[in-house]
């Protein structure tokens, strides 16, 4: 579904990311652990380009996604960010109805018809699991629910395009632990239809979710903080009670233990 090879990233002159060769399997949860500062949300950001947004962001290396280059100079920006879809680590609705918040990104699609319209709304937020919970409220806003409810409507918004592949950075950091599992339920129920790419600092959440698991780090060995870099990527029960590098054995038993 997406393959890195030798990937660095770049914030002008500075390399945030070193070396990143993966592939990333379709169908499955991947999920990124490692220490704060270590590359993991900026490498999530590369896989559809929206960390050129936060800032002047420049890549050597590849990234195929369906067996194209999405740094090619004539990538459509847009079908790609729909095709890999993102959430961020605090839900960021949009202050309009729930109604509109789905039906958006269809809009922007040239989408006009209010019966598939409304159908749209209803699958992306029976896939959500928010569905029972908001039906009757659609055109209230989006302000008004609570912080895991707005996640989980960011998640529907992402599905009503019909995305590949959903990325998710840091999805439940700001979620009590009924929210959590309620996402992690959908992680887990989507995983069926979508490849998930997840950031979570939760050794726990990765055990629980995840198929695949990358371990990034970074080299402090001179006193100050080098490029990150994949130190590991393996299956997540093979690398948590297993794993082949020192420093992700460090790093899990630090976290567990």
């Amino acid at each position: 579904m997406l393959k890195v090879r030798d990937l660095n990233i770049y914030y002008g002159q500075k390399l945030a990311v070193a070396g990143v060769s993966m592939d990333i399997p379709p169908r499955q949860v991947t999920a990124m652990i490692g220490p704060s500062g270590c590359g993991k949300s900026t490498f999530l950001k590369s896989l559809n380009r929206i960390g050129e947004l936060d800032s002047p962001m420049r890549i050597k290396g590849l990234v195929e996604f369906l067996g194209q280059d999405i740094y090619a100079s004539r990538v459509n920006l847009q079908r790609l960010r729909i095709q890999v879809g993102m959430v961020f680590q605090k839900p960021n609705p949009f202050p309009m109805s729930i109604y509109e918040n789905i039906v958006y990104g269809p809009r922007l699609n040239g989408t006009r018809g209010s019966d598939q319209l409304d159908q749209i709304v209803e699958k992306a937020l029976k896939q959500a699991v928010l569905w029972d919970e908001v039906k009757h409220k659609l055109k209230e806003s989006a302000l008004g629910l609570s912080g895991g409810q707005q996640q989980r409507l960011c998640i529907a918004r992402c599905l009503a395009v019909t995305p590949k592949v959903l990325l998710m950075d840091e999805p439940c950091s700001a979620l009590d632990p009924i929210s959590t599992l309620k996402v992690e339920e959908l992680i887990r129920d989507l995983q069926q239809e979508l490849t998930i790419v997840i950031v979570t600092h939760n050794l726990q959440q990765a055990a629980r979710v995840a198929q695949q698991t990358a371990f990034f780090s970074v080299d402090l060995s001179q006193g100050v903080a080098g490029p990150g870099q994949l130190i590991e990527f393996g299956p997540t029960r093979q690398l948590f009670e297993s794993p082949k590098d020192e420093r992700t054995r460090d790093y899990v038993m630090g976290r567990f233990g």
